[in-house]
């Protein structure tokens, strides 16, 4: 369930943000007002080029705060984040969770929050599954998520986000720290359910672009992110996630904006499905992961497993690897008989 974590104090704070791709940047960047901020990557010579010319290739356009630190070294990453009041956040793909993880397995932290949305792709692992698994029961783990473009963070447009997590004192440090400002901070338990529908809301997202690429109409989108949000809390909680997460930011608010933002990726990747173009043509074009493309099979064979009917998941994960056409997609969906969705959520 929601919890009510209101507090919120001046305090200037220790911030590293690991992971220096479009999202990670766009958070380091609105924090960087208000608290002592680092932003890492891997790669010493992209950061050190970032540092250079004062802008991230992943958001063109947008200068960065000369008061930001940049840098490549973990080590020193990771100093920039010790103390009382500081907080660590790995803003990496679910695909880079593990390996970054395994970097810190060895370092002393005090907390983790991650921003990445996903099930990790061979083991089917939601992200907070990845950390316990990695870093145990020692470290204070949480999600932050919610309907989030980075392009409009990056602009000081307002935004609203959980941090969803069991640990209390993480979720108060994370409210205390990063709400204010153009961030407005949630706070809730419920940490399967933030995960699942932050994950799945991507493959939903594909689908209501390809919808919108063959010109299927308003009446049509809307009907897939109504039935899409009916599969999210289906899968949620069979999962152990609560119903009325799925009703909230990271639910049905991150659905819709995905689903209908034309800064969506995942939207973009339907929308070129729609096109007849070819998967790697798209993701290319991209130049970013678009998370719901690894997230529709592992979804996919999840559900399967768990025996819960999903079937726009189903469909999209059919155009994506199994070589049906778009139009096969919607025929599939329209010739499902309603009685399967009566009585039902």
């Amino acid at each position: 369930m929601p919890v009510q974590d209101s507090s919120n104090t001046a305090t200037r704070r220790r911030i590293t943000i690991l992971g220096a791709g479009a999202w990670g940047t766009a958070v380091a960047m609105a924090l960087a007002a208000r608290h002592d901020v680092m932003l890492w990557g891997r790669n010493a010579e992209a950061m050190a080029a970032m540092a250079a010319s004062g802008e991230n290739p992943y958001l063109p356009g947008f200068a960065l705060p000369p008061q930001l630190a940049i840098g490549a070294d973990i080590d020193a990453a990771v100093a920039h984040a010790a103390g009382e009041h500081a907080l660590l956040i790995a803003a990496c793909p679910v695909a880079g969770l593990r390996p970054l993880l395994l970097q810190l397995k060895d370092q002393t932290i005090p907390n983790l929050v991650w921003l990445c949305k996903g099930f990790e792709n061979g083991t089917g692992l939601l992200p907070h599954q990845i950390f316990r698994d990695i870093l145990g029961d020692k470290v204070a783990g949480g999600a932050l998520s919610g309907p989030s473009f980075a392009q409009e963070v990056a602009r000081g447009l307002p935004c609203a986000l959980t941090i969803a997590s069991h640990d209390p004192v993480l979720r108060a440090c994370v409210v205390s720290a990063l709400h204010g400002g153009s961030f407005r901070v949630y706070a809730s338990d419920d940490l399967v359910g933030v995960e699942v529908g932050g994950a799945v809301k991507n493959v939903l997202a594909i689908a209501t672009g390809v919808a919108d690429g063959l010109g299927l109409g308003l009446n049509a989108r809307a009907a897939l992110i109504t039935r899409g949000l009916a599969e999210i809390t289906r899968l949620g909680t069979a999962l152990g996630g609560q119903t009325e997460t799925f009703m909230g930011l990271t639910g049905m608010g991150d659905l819709i904006l995905t689903c209908t933002g034309d800064l969506s990726r995942n939207r973009r990747v339907g929308l070129g499905l729609a096109q007849g173009k070819a998967l790697a043509t798209i993701v290319a074009e991209l130049g970013h992961v678009a998370e719901g493309v690894p997230c529709a099979k592992a979804v996919r064979e999840l559900a399967r497993r768990m025996q819960v009917d999903m079937p726009i998941t189903d469909a999209v994960a059919g155009v994506l690897f199994d070589g049906d056409l778009p139009q096969e997609m919607v025929q599939q969906l329209l010739a499902r008989d309603p009685r399967d969705e009566a009585n039902r959520v």
